[in-house]
């Protein structure tokens, strides 16, 4: 894991929001992570704390309750350019 790389390997996403529970982020920002300029990977960073928060807390007795997506789908083996 990179210094700035907020994944923590949970990789279990909340099936209403999309959010993953570990790092608060989408499978569109996971994918798109290294890509992003450092302006926008900043900005997301400060968001995520209030994602997962919300996720864990909205309401749900046990966080792990609902529907989520227990996978985080292989990238692809080609090289993109």
């Amino acid at each position: 894991m990179k210094k700035d790389n907020p994944c923590i390997s949970v990789c279990e996403f909340d099936g209403r929001t999309g959010w993953c529970l570990g790092c608060g982020r989408t499978i569109p920002e996971i994918r798109e992570w290294r890509k992003l300029t450092p302006y926008r990977r900043t900005a997301l960073l400060r968001e995520l704390p209030r994602r997962v928060k919300q996720v864990r807390t909205d309401g749900r007795p046990n966080p792990k309750a609902g529907k989520r997506r227990n996978f985080l789908p292989e990238p692809s083996s080609s090289p993109t350019v």
